[in-house]
């Protein structure tokens, strides 16, 4: 797969609900080898952005799968894992707010979203066996926003009201507020009309 396998907003798929995965077979493990290279292709593609992180209905699979960089701040380490059927058992810590961006809305749209800071989190590997750990700072903001994916959500409907929450990322790498009015509030690759 490449960086056009992925989908993007207004494409309806990205709102719904993923299956959950009864048996993790080579179809898995292949769509788990797709999603990292499509992220990877993305990423080759942009200058001041990494990929964080892809959830399968992001190449239009309805399948609880995701994949987590393994190191944010190193784009030469280019190694993911992958969470099948994550979920967040507990959330913990304080509402941190931070910027979020998202593979799939065009337009490098990234929003301020308030997120824990901390959460515990199950999940199956792809040897089948479960693992459960403690998530914290960037990596529980990447976790939620990507089982929020599973769940049929964006980064954007957390911040569908906010009207001072939206910004662009320029050229240069910075981030500057966007007017809701002009670019956000009636934006229908944003937000199905109804």
């Amino acid at each position: 797969m490449t960086k056009d396998d992925i989908i993007h907003l207004p494409n309806p798929h990205l709102r719904q609900k993923s299956a959950k995965i009864t048996v993790i077979d080579d179809e898995v493990r292949q769509l788990v080898d797709d999603m990292v290279a499509a992220s990877l292709d993305w990423e080759d593609s942009r200058e001041h952005e990494i990929s964080a992180a892809l959830a399968a209905i992001q190449v239009d699979r309805l399948k609880r799968v995701v994949i987590i960089r393994n190191n944010f701040d190193d784009k030469e380490e280019r190694e993911f894992t992958a969470l099948i059927n994550p979920e967040i058992v507990k959330y913990e810590g304080e509402q941190i707010e931070d910027y979020e961006g998202c593979l799939s809305v065009s337009g490098s749209i990234y929003g301020k979203v308030k997120r824990a800071s901390k959460v515990r989190v199950k999940a199956l590997n792809l040897d089948g066996q479960e693992v459960k750990f403690k998530a914290e700072g960037f990596l529980a903001r990447v976790i939620q926003h990507e089982i929020d994916h599973t769940k049929g959500m964006l980064f954007i409907d957390h911040i569908l009201e906010d009207t001072n929450a939206f910004y662009k990322l320029t050229s240069d790498g910075n981030l500057k507020p966007l007017d809701y009015d002009t670019h956000i509030k009636d934006n229908h690759d944003l937000w199905p009309e109804d």
